[in-house]
């Protein structure tokens, strides 16, 4: 049966929104379901077919959910703050409101044309002041309690963007904007105190549905170790170097240390050093390089060793060389570290280029050729010797420490505290403002929003200046404590800000009030089903997790964590294998796909294409298997007669309806869809279907391809909509087959196949295999005749 797609998709989308099909009710007397995607970022491009993958996942189990009676709050909405927009706008001089609003349009034209079933009544948009006051009033609160803070640091500075990126956002020694490289620069910086929650972020990980991968990477992340704090004199100065590491039983092996070349030690002995301007040229040396070319394992290895003052083991009292070395951070532990070159690599190879002592500790190597860093006896360690077990050997050195006051227990993590400033226009302005008398003072919450100005020079000021800082109606203010003269912030808050939080917004997007209904959080809260990238478990996730569990620690939420569960998509490559990116030329137009083919096609193939979360390419020939597919579906509308079942049939749907059904939630697409295929071969071999089973199989199609489905529904004379329909059930008797085929062999080979019924007694499953193996058996000695019952017949003969 033929139809127009294209018309067919807008009648239903059209009617879909007429009947607010997808609209969620609040406090529902239904079992609720709150399903979430990573809300996109509108860029002019429009929408990629990953899009479409992300979304397309929960999609389905969605409009599952809803056909299983669920009170369903699937939401959609736009992160439109950002880098991106304001470069695009500087571009094409445009202001970025103007570019966000046309992008928003065109993304959500373009969403709605492929049948998402979100409900755009609760659409938020992070640039809407209406929203980011809300994000203000967070980072006040945030501020309040002393988890926001300002300090001078060496930053990751981007030339090119002209903005400060966290850790984060400039791994690899790139901006993740431009991916030019970034450089170090001393600033006033933002800080969001993320560390203080570490520890919560790791424990709440014990509590949630989360992919392996995905607790894995977050746990990795944050970095915890456990090992001690060590405290060295340093002879020739009135100092102590504290260090932290996590092998305090190689203590005795210690033969240097190691500064940061921004060690405040050493202005404070410059008078005691002796070589303090060769010194200085090396920090100067080291102040041109980015954090990621400092500490990169296989550079090479330079530094300066301290003359005129040393450090003391404090264990032996042996004197030990200190060095300045761009390796080690200021901003990472202490910004000093004890060096055992015997059992580390990279202090072995910087003591054999500074010809610095090696003394063996831990024996099962040699030293002679290379550190050793495995496991084994302590040795030339006093108290430690003949130890083998290092678990053992710590416990017992951080004792002794203890005892001696020299040390002590500690803990560190690799996560620092989140950079949150930018010097960029396009941003939620930082709702502060700076007075000489009273310091720094937040805005009154009633003043709420801060509204961003509107300019038209928005390009970013030259060394690192927000453009904000150039608009005096800005800056210019008033304390709102002591009434004097004041300015206000200039800075504005990272990308990241407004979707920390945006899951909780659509719970209640309109209330001016606060930033949802407590009553309408306890409904909705936890999201029961989260789906994104990879590439944001550890930045986003981990953002909005700590932001969560903030509001929650001040009673503004009623869950300590926002997610019950997270998986992920895989990539779409392109169709030669390779990531899709203009410059190969290997990107496909989602839009083009649905002109040339519609979109449920399109929503079916990008299901179809292998398992959801791995990267599969971009196959041609395989749309065109799901478009005959689904062609083939309406094809049935010709055939399916009367109602009640085909005898033929009743298996197959019955075990077909309790694939499709576990299968979404497992997030089998493609299986599912690869079922539903082989049931329409059964069909068209069967030669007949009754428009209740047809009925069947497109309510359990509708989540993958609902436009085609709605269609068939109506033409078979169902009222209302197939995708409020009841999702059918399944009888688990009725899904084992009746029937089985069996091998049939002759002295162990296999000659034939006979259909049987399910459990045949053995005389009749023997006599059914002889009438098969007639011609093979005549005239030969049956020795032995052995059934395993549903499996294999094996006669045994003899000439």
């Amino acid at each position: 049966m033929k139809y127009d797609f294209l018309a067919v998709e807008k009648k239903w989308q059209d009617k879909w929104e007429a009947e607010h099909v997808f609209e969620a009710q609040d406090n529902s007397d239904k079992p609720k379901f709150f399903g979430l995607v990573e809300f996109p970022y509108p860029s002019g491009a429009g929408m990629h077919v990953g899009h479409i993958k992300a979304y397309s996942g929960l999609e389905v189990v969605s409009r599952k959910r809803r056909m299983q009676g669920y009170n369903v709050l699937f939401p959609i909405g736009f992160d439109a703050f950002g880098l991106p927009t304001e470069n695009s706008a500087i571009k094409f001089n445009t202001h970025p409101r103007i570019l966000t609003d046309a992008n928003i349009e065109k993304f959500t034209n373009q969403l709605k044309r492929v049948g998402f079933s979100f409900d755009w009544t609760r659409t938020i948009d992070t640039t809407d002041e209406k929203y980011y006051r809300w994000t203000q009033h967070i980072f006040l609160e945030l501020f309040k309690n002393g988890l926001a803070y300002r300090d001078t640091a060496l930053v990751n500075y981007c030339p090119h963007c002209k903005v400060v990126l966290s850790n984060e956002d400039s791994q690899g020694g790139k901006c993740d904007i431009c991916h030019s490289d970034i450089v170090q620069k001393s600033k006033d910086v933002w800080y969001l105190r993320i560390t203080k929650y570490a520890d919560k972020l790791l424990e709440g990980l014990e509590n949630v549905d989360y992919l392996p991968q995905v607790k894995q990477q977050q746990v990795n992340w944050i970095g915890k170790s456990t090992g001690a704090f060590v405290n060295f004199k340093v002879k020739g100065a009135d100092e102590t170097l504290r260090i932290y590491t996590t092998r305090p039983d190689t203590l005795f092996g210690v033969t240097f240390m190691v500064i940061a070349p921004e060690h405040p030690m050493l202005a404070r002995c410059a008078d005691k050093i002796t070589n303090y301007a060769e010194l200085e040229a090396y920090r100067e040396e080291c102040a041109k390089k980015t954090e990621f070319q400092r500490t990169q394992l296989n550079k090479d290895k330079t530094g300066v060793k301290i003359e005129g003052i040393c450090g003391i083991n404090p264990l032996n009292g042996k004197e030990i060389p200190i060095y300045v070395a761009d390796y080690v951070m200021m901003g990472y532990g202490t910004g000093a570290i004890m060096a055992v070159p015997a059992h580390d690599e990279r202090d072995y190879e910087f003591a054999n280029k500074f010809g610095i002592d090696i003394i063996e500790v831990i024996k099962g190597g040699d030293i002679a050729k290379e550190a050793y860093t495995g496991d084994g006896e302590m040795v030339n360690s006093e108290f430690l010797n003949g130890f083998t077990n290092k678990k053992d050997s710590i416990k017992r050195m951080i004792e002794y420490l203890e005892e001696k006051g020299i040390g002590e227990e500690g803990v560190q993590y690799k996560m620092k505290d989140w950079a949150f400033n930018r010097q960029r226009y396009w941003g939620e302005p930082i709702p502060i403002v700076h007075c000489q008398h009273c310091g720094m003072v937040p805005v009154p919450e009633e003043e709420l929003p801060l509204r961003l100005p509107d300019v038209k020079n928005f390009e970013p000021g030259e060394g690192g200046e927000s453009p904000l800082a150039k608009i005096p109606e800005f800056v210019n203010c008033k304390c709102p404590v002591c009434g004097k003269d004041a300015k206000r912030e200039t800075d504005t808050m990272p990308q990241w800000a407004g979707s920390s939080w945006y899951f909780l917004r659509y719970i209640d997007p309109n209330n001016d009030k606060c930033l949802a209904d407590p009553e309408k959080l306890k409904y909705w809260m936890p999201v029961d089903w989260y789906n994104g990238g990879m590439e944001h478990v550890t930045r986003h996730m981990i953002y909005s997790r700590f932001w969560h569990k903030f509001l929650y620690d001040m009673g503004e939420v009623n869950t300590e964590e926002p997610y019950a569960k997270r998986t992920a998509q895989g990539l779409i490559l392109g169709p030669d294998g390779e990531k899709m990116s203009k410059s190969r030329g290997n990107v496909i137009d989602p839009n083009e796909v649905v002109d040339q083919y519609g979109a449920d096609v399109l929503r079916t193939y990008i299901l179809f294409m292998g398992d959801y979360g791995a990267a599969a390419p971009w196959s041609e020939s395989s749309i065109k298997g799901c478009k005959r597919f689904l062609d083939r579906v309406m094809d049935l509308v010709d055939i399916a007669k009367g109602n009640g079942v085909t005898e033929a049939l009743v298996t197959k749907t019955h075990k077909l309806v309790k694939k499709v059904t576990l299968d979404i939630d497992d997030m089998k697409f493609n299986t599912a869809i690869a079922s539903m295929m082989a049931y329409i071969n059964d069909v068209y071999e069967v030669g007949s279907i009754t428009k209740d089973e047809l009925g069947i199989l497109v309510r359990i199609l509708c989540p993958f391809a609902p436009h085609i489905c709605e269609e068939i529904w109506s033409l078979l004379g169902n009222n209302g909509l197939c995708s409020t329909a009841e999702w059918p059930e399944y009888d688990e008797a009725k899904t084992v087959d009746n029937t089985v085929e069996v091998a049939v062999q002759i002295n162990g080979k296999v000659r034939g196949r006979v259909m049987l019924p399910l459990n045949c007694p053995k005389d009749e499953a023997i006599a059914e295999a002889k009438k098969v193996l007639a011609e093979a058996i005549e005239g030969k000695t049956i020795v032995k005749e052995i059934a395993v019952p549903n499996k294999i017949i094996n006669i045994v003969v003899k000439p």
